[in-house]
């Protein structure tokens, strides 16, 4: 018969019941546990998580009034609010028995006990334990994806060539288990083909768990990643999961990873290695089941060259590179995006009836977007609200110009060769090793020269 893999910790003073447990239990479940002295649960309990916990009612010799059993049930379900736990006694006390279930026991069994109905008894408060385990993953699971509710995410859209590589590895990669990392500028929609990898893959009706890192402090980067226990700093008031143990089973999506300081990184990595994370306040371990997906708009290779990013850890999520081009790279989508996002804010402000005119289109498609795709859909909802007239021309959109925007007439050197590295960053998508191969000069030389001018 297959056992069930369920955990199962037995508590009462009388060796010989203990041994009865263990040995009707070990028929059915792959994993018991047995205590004699009540007084090691807390850390029993601090240390491994059990889907049934059977307490005994009376553990000094003598006392038959079932205080202590209620003492240690209180104690539990502080420790493990979860908890399903049997109470087991010689006492058929009815008025005892609803006291327990009262404060939170899941039923009660009365000594000595049929071995049948006692497996019966016990596989109905697994069966409770799972689903309350299940429901406590939802509701949390609810909670992380209500902040996205008002975020929209569409469909990728795109026409451009320098997107095909994109789409090829979005194909190949969604059906596996590959971590993947994300290469591209910030506003570029690093976040939009995480989500697409998710939608295409064999984890899409589970969770699609989003982590800005950037945004994460030191001290909070445990909490929010690896989950805490009550009562595990000021203002732990009550167990909480991570995003690690949210996203089991689904995919867990790291932003601006780049951003993540050293001393964290070994942390990470420890996790993404051995799929096993333990919440803070408390040393029980957890296996998680995840797809990791990562993005950065920093150079991972050249940072790990300076020391500022593991080298084992980049290659623990850098199965498969996705290198996202600069909307600029782009050009053949700007119209495109442009009348989406024109489509969304008149739809929004109820300005319908909104065009583009051929000159501002000319504009768009000129403009070199240091802020990417981000910066067109800021600017377009901007001129839709603006605008009093039924047509967008040039002069509606505001284009910022930019070290980046410009071509010089000057023929200072310093100038020609800003303006050398700017064009050969453009056209290589900001690939760095391609643009050095294009100026002719190694990659540490390139870095550098835009440190040198600013770039």
């Amino acid at each position: 018969m297959t056992k069930i893999k369920g955990a199962i910790l037995v508590i009462d003073d009388d060796l010989d019941v203990l041994t009865t447990c263990r040995m009707v239990l070990k028929q059915v479940f792959s994993n018991i546990d047995i205590v004699s002295d009540p007084a090691f649960i807390p850390t029993i309990l601090n240390d491994n998580s059990y889907d049934v916990i059977i307490l005994d009612m009376n553990f000094k010799p003598g006392v038959t009034d079932g205080t202590e059993g209620l003492f240690w049930l209180k104690r539990i379900l502080t420790l493990d609010s979860n908890a399903s736990v049997l109470m087991n006694t010689a006492y058929g006390d009815i008025k005892l028995a609803v006291e327990a279930m009262k404060i939170g026991a899941v039923d009660f069994i009365v000594k000595p006990w049929d071995s049948e109905v006692f497996i019966a008894t016990v596989k109905s408060a697994f069966n409770l334990s799972q689903s309350k385990k299940k429901i406590y993953q939802l509701e949390n699971t609810q909670k992380i994806l209500s902040k996205d509710s008002n975020r929209e995410f569409s469909e990728i859209i795109s026409k451009s060539k320098s997107m095909k590589p994109v789409f090829s590895s979005i194909e190949k990669v969604s059906k596996t288990d590959a971590n993947v990392i994300i290469f591209g500028e910030n506003g570029t929609g690093k976040e939009l083909i995480a989500r697409e990898i998710h939608r295409k893959s064999n984890r899409a009706n589970k969770p699609f768990i989003n982590v800005d890192l950037g945004s994460l402090t030191e001290s909070l980067f445990e909490s929010e990643l690896f989950g805490h226990t009550k009562g595990a700093f000021t203002d732990a008031k009550e167990d909480k999961p991570g995003r690690f143990e949210i996203a089991s089973e689904g995919t867990l999506f790291l932003d601006e990873i780049g951003n993540l300081p050293l001393n964290l990184q070994s942390k990470l990595l420890s996790v993404i290695q051995n799929r096993v994370i333990t919440r803070v306040g408390s040393n029980r371990e957890i296996k998680i089941d995840i797809r990791l997906i990562c993005a950065t708009n920093r150079d991972l290779y050249f940072m790990t060259e300076n020391g500022e990013f593991r080298q084992d850890l980049l290659y623990r999520i850098n199965t498969v590179e996705i290198n996202l081009p600069p909307l600029r790279s782009r050009s053949d989508d700007i119209p495109l995006l442009a009348d989406y996002f024109l489509n969304k804010f008149c739809l929004k402000y109820n300005k319908r009836g909104l065009k583009i005119v051929s000159d501002g289109y000319i504009a768009l498609k000129e403009y070199l977007w240091p802020g990417n795709i981000r910066e067109l859909q800021h600017l377009i909802e901007r001129a839709v609200i603006m605008s009093e007239d039924k047509f967008l021309t040039e002069n509606d959109f505001v284009l910022k110009k930019s070290s980046e925007n410009y071509t010089t007439k000057s023929l200072n050197i310093d100038e020609l060769e800003k303006q050398a590295i700017i064009n050969a960053l453009n056209k290589c998508n900001r690939n760095f090793s391609k643009a050095s191969e294009e100026l002719g000069f190694g990659r540490s030389t390139l870095y550098r020269k835009m440190k040198k001018y600013g770039i």
